[in-house]
């Protein structure tokens, strides 16, 4: 790889670093958290862009207002989620399921997106007999690119044992690849699509071949907000929904611009894989994802469809 790709590479990813982590401290809208406000939690990642659209949408609105709270992982967010410091997040559904299984009360309303993953990997690997050996990095063990890892695997006839795992904070994950600490990962995008636009690394599988249907990241709400503010939470999530189906592909890049700071060749690589239409959580795909986290050692006591997910308001 040339030498001024590579600096733009690693130039990019710490710029990336420092709007995800935001020097390691959580970065809070400007706006008053009054009784028509909703407090979300989020992680700077392509799979939130329908908070980002809703809140940009109600700006100046005298009703419903979406206040964002950024944090740079999924265990400070999840302090802020089950610590009631939010009143709800965007995040990773099986890291929000073990917190329902102990006893945090919260509920997924939405999802965040539908596909949107891909496993990437260094440009000399063709298959995934070639990962045996080598190093693979995910970004939370509790998480849907644990199970399209393993889906991989198994499609090759092959197990964890295989290769070596690693978790890593999403923005880290491109560069990693690029110094060869690791030879491939599955994460948030846009972090795959920066090394595919790039030309650092190639698409093995996409999620859709791998798991149809799948779930990744879903809204949730704590039950306190639910049960306190039932008329602003009904609205809220409507609201959302809404902000999923008028997420196009302008909108979208637009918006993935504003609040990701990415170009657009980064952009239009990640937007081929991710949509953001229909945001219900069925009860087949939940049974499905349920049935996978028991499969791969995720949750052994996952909650059931009735008790996790709320569909009407």
């Amino acid at each position: 790889m040339k030498r001024s790709v590579l600096i733009g590479l690693l130039a990019g990813v710490m710029g990336m670093c420092l709007t995800a982590c935001g020097g390691g401290k959580s970065e809070i809208a400007n706006a008053t958290h009054d009784e028509n406000t909703v407090k979300i939690a989020y992680l700077p990642i392509t799979h939130a862009l329908p908070v980002f659209e809703e809140a940009e949408e109600l700006k100046g609105s005298t009703g419903l207002n979406v206040e964002l709270v950024k944090y740079g992982s999924w265990p400070e967010l999840l302090d802020a989620l089950n610590t009631g410091r939010v009143d709800g997040a965007s995040v990773l559904i099986e890291l929000a399921m073990k917190s329902k299984a102990q006893g945090i009360g919260i509920k997924a309303v939405a999802l965040g997106h539908r596909d949107g993953n891909v496993i990437v990997v260094n440009k000399n690997i063709n298959t995934m007999a070639d990962l045996k050996g080598k190093t693979f990095a995910i970004p939370h063990r509790q998480s849907s690119h644990n199970i399209l890892l393993n889906e991989a695997l198994a499609l090759n006839n092959m197990s964890l044992d295989d290769i070596k795992i690693t978790e890593l904070s999403p923005a880290e994950m491109p560069s990693a690849l690029v110094s060869k600490q690791i030879d491939g990962y599955c994460v948030a995008e846009p972090f795959g699509a920066r090394a595919v636009a790039l030309d650092v690394a190639k698409v093995l599988y996409t999620s859709e071949e791998l798991w149809e249907d799948s779930l990744c990241c879903g809204l949730v709400l704590t039950d306190t907000f639910i049960d306190e503010k039932p008329e602003l939470a009904k609205e809220f999530v409507a609201s959302y929904k809404t902000a999923g189906e008028n997420l196009d592909v302008s909108r979208t890049k637009e918006i993935g611009k504003t609040y990701l700071k990415q170009e657009d060749a980064i952009l239009d690589v990640s937007l081929e894989w991710i949509s953001f239409d229909n945001l219900e959580i069925t009860k087949e795909a939940y049974e499905n994802l349920v049935q996978k986290v028991k499969k791969y050692g995720l949750l052994d006591n996952p909650p059931t469809y009735e008790e996790f997910v709320k569909t009407e308001f």
